[in-house]
């Protein structure tokens, strides 16, 4: 086996780690509503999660990026965070304690729940990167485990 010029080895020991995500709110993480992706820019659907907590709760960021957006649309207000590589998260309907343009860590909190999005209080969080809607819990796992059957060859006669 060649050995690695010490440069690169150094290079390659230092590298980033790939970015990574939290969850926005403290466990439990119940989801109350599932993500939806839309079959059109315009169409319906659900274009994030809604996850169960009590008014009040402290909403975190999921990872280290720069306010975008933090007041009221409509009804609601919401906190609009924009991460590395275009990925943007939002956040609502929360009272903000952060403003546009702070930069924030993973795990800082940037408002608290306030009820009104659903019956139970609960945390619309989404995720898009340009204009194509992302399933935000794909930030916080691994993916979807699928079990396949176990299949024995079958024996002739």
């Amino acid at each position: 086996m060649p050995l690695l010029p010490a440069a690169l080895l150094v290079s390659t020991l230092l590298a980033p780690a790939p970015v990574r995500f939290a969850w926005p709110l403290p466990p439990p993480h119940s989801v109350v509503r599932a993500f939806e992706a839309p079959a059109s820019p315009f169409g319906p659907g659900h274009r994030g999660v809604d996850l169960s907590a009590p008014a009040g709760t402290a909403v975190l960021a999921a990872g280290d990026a720069t306010v975008v957006f933090a007041g009221a649309v409509a009804a609601r207000t919401l906190v609009s965070l924009e991460h590395r590589n275009g990925l943007r998260t939002t956040y609502e309907p929360i009272a903000p304690t952060v403003a546009a343009g702070r930069p924030v860590r993973r795990g800082e909190v940037i408002g608290h729940l306030e009820a009104g999005h659903c019956p139970a209080p609960c945390l619309h969080w989404g995720a898009r990167r340009g204009h194509a809607y992302l399933d935000p819990l794909r930030l916080v796992s691994l993916g979807r485990v699928r079990l396949l059957p176990l299949t024995t060859p079958s024996r002739g006669g």
